[in-house]
């Protein structure tokens, strides 16, 4: 029998104010959207047409269930380090800062070490809003994450486009592994405890490639649901959502 899980939809949607129904009761208020200054995180230009034909993707990596347990995820990030995430649409580079969030970059230091967003999806597209991933695609390996949790970091950088930050489900010390970058400038965020621990700062055209087709997630709207992602995995989004972006793999890089 499936076993109801929690919802990492928050951040609502500023677009819709409409928050998932499981999250309704978390939040105090919903985010709204004002007008954006100019974007505070180096950009990259973006790609030129080309004639030249695409190369074939390189294949997903994989991981056994037992090395991606959350008892293996206990080292301490270093103060700054950079991790580069091969996608479907091509590489991206985040710049981590531990004296940003130091618990949210503990935890993802050890996510990329341990290879848990390997062969996922970006489930969560929304224009001018965000992009969301983190859901591991073995429903085993989800189950285990559900329930470790970091406890919250003080808002120390505010939510502009490119950051990088830890959704939660309004709860305090509700933080796992789903990780969602700003499209745009939205610092209404910060005073609602989302604390950004890294930024792009290379391929940030790329993660503006993502496919955003599905728009919000169910039950708010048409996209994937997050339950079932918990428990079916990759298989449901594959079998669903087949046009949404991948992770092909990650690892820790120079600058």
């Amino acid at each position: 029998m499936l076993q109801p899980v929690p919802v990492w939809t928050y951040p609502p949607d500023p677009m819709t104010r409409r928050p998932s129904l499981p999250a309704l009761a978390l939040l105090v208020a919903a985010c709204g959207a004002g007008p954006s200054p100019s974007p505070a995180t180096p950009v990259s230009p973006a790609l030129s047409a080309s004639s030249e034909p695409t190369p074939p993707l390189p294949p997903a990596v994989h991981h056994a269930p037992a090395d991606l347990d959350p008892s293996l995820a206990t080292a301490q990030a270093p103060e700054v380090f950079f991790a580069d995430f091969a996608t479907t649409k091509g590489h991206f580079v985040l710049e981590v800062h531990r004296a940003w969030a130091p618990h949210g970059a503990d935890r993802f230091y050890n996510l990329v070490k341990l290879g848990l967003f390997d062969d996922t999806r970006f489930f969560r597209a929304i224009p001018d809003f965000m992009v969301q991933f983190g859901i591991p695609g073995d429903p085993q390996v989800a189950a285990k994450w559900q329930s470790a949790t970091i406890p919250d970091d003080p808002v120390s950088q505010s939510n502009l486009r490119g950051f990088v930050t830890f959704a939660q489900t309004g709860q305090p010390n509700s933080r796992t592994t789903q990780i969602f970058i700003c499209y745009e400038n939205h610092p209404q965020l910060d005073s609602s405890g989302f604390a950004p621990f890294a930024k792009v700062v290379r391929g940030m055209d790329v993660v503006d490639a993502f496919y955003k087709g599905y728009g919000e997630g169910a039950p708010s709207g048409q996209g994937p649901n997050q339950e079932r992602i918990q428990n079916e995995g990759n298989a449901y989004l594959d079998q669903e959502f087949p046009k949404l972006d991948r992770i092909l793999s990650t690892r820790f890089t120079e600058r």
